[in-house]
Parts: structure tokens; C-alpha cells; sequence
């Protein structure tokens, strides 16, 4: 009986959702199935790859499957226009998963309940736009999920629930995400019914305790080689698939698509520079700073992806070079 009521009430709050990547698809896709979303306000469409092709958002291509209104605003603050469209809208909720533009006062202020966030990090811990990757670099044994209810500051509001999750020594950005993602969905959708019946209070941050994560560039991930072998093996996970974790050998871009940093601890002694090429039982690794790092899978400008014998067997060359 309990779980129909919630689930009324979840049916019965009118949504406006806003967000833009992948990982706020798989929320979306949640909330339709058990709530009702209005409408679905997204970046504009944006020009990808080579040929610059404008591309909508998995946000707006999943919207329009479901036929919900799309709301594509350039900007939000100052937008009078945008703004009395949402206010014509009148929803109870709106929910935000890393939509990528902070909202004005006047938008937090228009629904009955707020606005609520998935955030993909244990508040205040990595408060900002990379928390995924964050978590991988700083070699996190854990991080999680948070709902909670926007300020206008960034990821400063209250918090309505948390869920932690293990991270595991292969995680990569992309594996991290998908997993985020479904367990940021379940939460919300166990997490609004309460919120919306008046059964969850909300707690202030420890706001002495925030840390905050910037936005990830291509020029991130240029490797330093001067860094420990470890550091930069967590730098290959937190950056795959993008940008990657790259760096320069004959003057063209080499990206690290695996590495292992567990093998040669000491490795680096029998090179004479940080950034050496050695080959080990049929591989490759790299002298770092500190030990070494076996390159596992790698991939050469304009070629495709090679594990480490194959592009040996291609490039005998790169062994004995500097990588920089």
C-alpha cells in the first residue's frame, strides 16, 4: 500500500527536467517511467566530431522520443522569455542532472518544491563539474550519489539523501559513470516521493568540509611523466575516452588507452630519463618520476587501437625514445 501511494504522488507532481549528457539520460529515462516530466530543457544543439555535425543532447533525442516539449535556451540568467515560459508551465519540481549552466534565483524560486540535483559525488566532496574523474585521480576507494535541493551556489544546497558506491582498482570514468548514473536514478525516484509527502528533512553541507573539481579539457590530459607510475595509470582511467591520457612521441599525439602501474615498481632505475621507453616481456612500459608504468593498449595519431606487442611489432623504434 505504501509503495502506491508513493508512487501516486510521484505521478501526480508535474517535472520539468534539465539536463544534458549521457548521465542525465539514464535519470530521465527513469522519471518518465514513474513520474510525470512536462517538459525537458537541454543545452543547444552542438557541432561534434570531425565534421561538425549539430547534434542534439541525449537528453533532447530521448524527449522527443517520448514526445515531451524541448526547451533549448542560450542562456538562462536574464532570458525573460525562457523564464515565463517555465512559469507558464507551472511545475511542482524541477529536477537537474549536470545540465551545465547555474540557475538564477528567479528559476529556484518558481516551483512549489524546489529545485533537486543529482549530484555524482558524496557532498560536499567534489562540488563541480568533474566528480567522476576526481574521485579516479585522487584514488577514492569510494564515492556515490547525492539529491539535493540547488542554491545559487554551486552544489552548496541542502542534501535529501546520499548513496555511497565501492569504486573498484579498473574503474575507468566510463565504467564509474553507467554505474553512477543507474544508482543517481533509483535514488531520486526512492528519494522524491518522500521529499514531495513532506517525510524528509533536509540537512545543511558541512561547508568547511567542500572540495571542488573543474572542467575537464582536452589539455588535461597531457601526461607529465615526472608524475609516479600510479598516478598516471589513474589519470588513463579517469580520462577514458575523453580527452584521454596522451602524450608526444615523433611529434604526433600518442594516447594511453591502458596501463597497469602494479608490475615494475622499480622498473624506472634502469632507464637513464623520465619518459624512457623500455621494452619488458614482449611490451612496453615508460620510466615515470617514480617506478614505471606498463602501457597496456595504446593508440598512435591516425592509427587504430593497438595492445602493446602489436604496436612493438610495428614501431620497434619507440623503444630507448623520450616521450614528452
Amino acid at each position: 500500500m505504501k509503495n502506491l501511494i508513493m508512487s501516486t504522488i510521484l505521478k501526480q507532481a508535474k517535472i520539468v527536467f534539465m539536463g544534458t549528457p549521457d548521465f542525465g539520460a539514464s535519470v530521465l529515462n527513469s522519471l518518465i517511467k514513474k513520474s510525470n516530466v512536462i517538459a525537458v530543457v537541454t543545452q543547444p544543439d552542438k557541432k561534434v566530431g570531425r565534421d561538425q555535425i549539430l547534434t542534439a543532447s541525449p537528453i533532447k533525442k530521448l524527449a522527443l522520443q517520448q514526445n515531451i516539449e524541448v526547451l533549448q535556451p542560450e542562456r538562462i540568467k536574464g532570458n525573460a522569455e525562457f523564464v515565463k515560459r517555465l512559469k507558464d508551465l507551472q511545475a511542482d519540481l524541477i529536477v537537474v542532472v549536470a545540465y551545465g549552466l547555474i540557475l538564477p534565483k528567479e528559476v529556484i524560486e518558481l516551483p512549489k518544491f524546489g529545485v533537486v540535483n543529482v549530484h555524482a559525488s558524496l557532498l560536499p566532496k567534489y562540488r563541480g563539474a568533474s566528480p567522476i574523474q576526481a574521485a579516479i585521480l585522487n584514488g577514492d576507494k569510494k564515492t556515490g550519489v547525492t539529491i539535493m535541493l540547488i542554491d545559487e551556489q554551486l552544489d552548496h544546497g541542502p542534501i535529501l539523501s546520499q548513496k555511497d558506491l565501492k569504486i573498484s582498482k579498473t574503474e575507468t570514468f566510463e565504467t564509474l559513470h553507467d554505474k553512477l548514473a543507474v544508482l543517481g536514478a533509483n535514488l531520486l525516484i526512492k528519494t522524491l516521493p518522500d521529499y514531495l509527502d513532506g517525510r524528509v528533512k533536509s540537512q545543511e553541507q558541512d561547508h568547511s568540509l567542500a572540495t571542488f573539481c573543474k572542467r575537464i579539457t582536452k589539455i588535461e590530459g597531457k601526461i607529465d611523466w615526472s608524475k609516479s607510475g600510479q598516478e598516471i595509470e589513474r589519470m588513463v582511467r579517469a580520462f577514458y575516452p575523453w580527452p584521454g591520457a596522451w602524450t608526444t612521441w615523433n611529434n604526433k599525439n600518442l594516447k594511453i588507452l591502458a596501463a597497469s602501474a602494479d608490475t615494475f615498481d622499480r622498473l624506472s632505475m634502469t632507464a637513464s630519463a623520465v619518459g624512457e621507453v623500455l621494452e619488458v616481456k614482449g611490451g612496453i612500459a615508460v620510466a615515470c618520476g617514480k617506478d614505471a608504468l606498463e602501457i597496456l593498449e595504446l593508440q598512435l595519431e591516425g592509427k587504430k587501437p593497438m595492445v602493446a606487442k602489436e604496436f612493438l611489432n610495428g614501431y620497434p623504434e619507440i623503444v630507448g625514445s623520450i616521450l614528452k
